[in-house]
């Protein structure tokens, strides 16, 4: 299993409507990406100078899976917003044995 983990950062301008629009948008993935298993999105309460806005946990059978994902159209048009409203993101991918 490969798991896929991004953070985002997102820009102040129109930040609480962007949060909420690239959340929708994330979750609307899961059962459109046949190559995605399982996704956790969720938004950050904390107020710790080192916290992130909105992170994504998604989960895949091995890494051709995310490499599908990648590029399926539909991720494409949540990539194009975000990349409009994010100032910057993280990611981690591992292999996970079961």
């Amino acid at each position: 299993m490969v798991v896929h983990i991004v953070m985002f950062q997102f820009k102040d301008e129109n930040k609480a409507a962007n949060l909420i629009h690239a959340k929708q948008m994330l979750e609307n993935l899961m059962g459109t990406v046949p190559t995605l298993r399982s996704m956790d999105v969720g938004m950050n309460f904390s107020d710790e100078a080192r916290a992130m806005d909105l992170s994504i946990i998604t989960t895949f059978e091995d890494r051709a899976g995310l490499e599908a994902y990648a590029v399926h159209p539909e991720h494409l048009k949540v990539v194009d917003f975000i990349k409009e409203v994010v100032e910057y993101s993280k990611v981690v991918d591992y292999e996970k044995t079961v």
